[in-house]
């Protein structure tokens, strides 16, 4: 914080001390003389007394006032005053995280020890990862892991960079960065229509504009490189697969068109420096459960050719 915005929250707050302290005293006596007497305030029949505030009432404020005092000298909250304490968010919550590391750090390194195909039927195990995933990834992946517009179910059997155990933890660890190119001004108008017919005819749909016979050509000569020759994507460079009729960013041909037109960017961020290797492991088990474990459920949504279709792949 700059000198100037310091010394400016220290003469303000100083200010609406001194202001509190002025208005609470200076309303302790009444201007009138005798009991009944009134401010002359009516309203709705109702007459307001020309009384001070009772005594105890007083003295409540004015210990919120010396304890905000207090506060201030004690803690931060005068610019760029530390405090008498020293005290700090940062040093908070470390204490907080090594108090926590202490206590639940040797459980921690046990499931560590077990491999994520046996963690998976470890149902105190997968309670905990589970509270993690709601901390660290249920903002975007969904309460249910289910995802939604841009990004990925994580409860089905699709996965653009793989899903085994060691490949999801590899994800979790380093993050993912993807990048769809945008085709817009190499291919046109007409090549956009014709190749989002060709990907739609990979899934056994019926383009409603466009020629797939003439899209497959463009599709060979700029996409197969990625996408591969028949559409099943890559995982190694995390094209997906085009021909299971499961989608990102949407599967009408009007989404696929924006996307081929304008490219996709979507990046998975990296929680090496979030979460420790053993949160890390157990992450991966919660995560791998969900498509592996005892109680699995298919839960992929099918595309409907609805506007957004929001049917996801990982």
């Amino acid at each position: 914080m700059s000198t100037f915005w310091s010394l400016w929250i220290i003469v303000l707050t100083t200010i609406t001390l001194i202001a509190l302290v002025y208005l609470l005293f200076s309303n302790r006596k009444s201007t009138n003389k005798g009991p009944d007497s009134t401010t002359g305030h009516v309203y709705d029949g109702i007459e307001e007394y020309d009384n001070p505030l009772p005594l105890w009432w007083l003295y409540m404020f004015v210990i919120t006032i010396v304890f905000s005092v207090g506060y201030l000298i004690a803690y931060p909250g005068m610019g760029n005053f530390k405090g008498v304490l020293g005290w700090t968010q940062i040093n908070q919550w470390q204490k907080d995280v090594d108090k926590a590391e202490e206590k639940y750090g040797a459980i921690f390194a046990q499931y560590s020890s077990t491999p994520v195909e046996e963690l998976i039927h470890d149902k105190k195990a997968l309670k905990m990862a589970g509270r993690i995933f709601s901390n660290n990834c249920a903002q975007c992946h969904g309460s249910d892991a289910r995802g939604s517009y841009g990004f990925p179910n994580l409860t089905d059997s699709e996965w653009i960079y793989g899903g085994s155990a060691e490949e999801i933890k590899t994800t979790i660890t380093h993050g993912r960065t993807g990048a769809m190119p945008a085709w817009g001004t190499i291919l046109g108008e007409d090549g956009i229509k014709n190749v989002s017919a060709y990907v739609l005819s990979l899934s056994d749909r019926q383009a409603a504009v466009g020629d797939a016979e003439l899209g497959s050509e463009k599709f060979k000569l700029f996409c197969v490189a990625c996408h591969t020759a028949d559409g099943t994507g890559n995982p190694a460079l995390g094209a997906p697969n085009l021909a299971n009729n499961i989608w990102l960013y949407g599967g009408s041909q009007g989404l696929i068109q924006r996307t081929i037109n304008l490219g996709r960017n979507g990046a998975m961020p990296a929680h090496q420096e979030l979460l420790s290797s053993d949160k890390i492991h157990l992450l991966t088990a919660y995560i791998y459960s969900l498509s592996n474990g005892d109680s699995k459920t298919d839960l992929s949504l099918n595309n409907n050719n609805s506007e957004p279709d929001l049917a996801l792949v990982k």
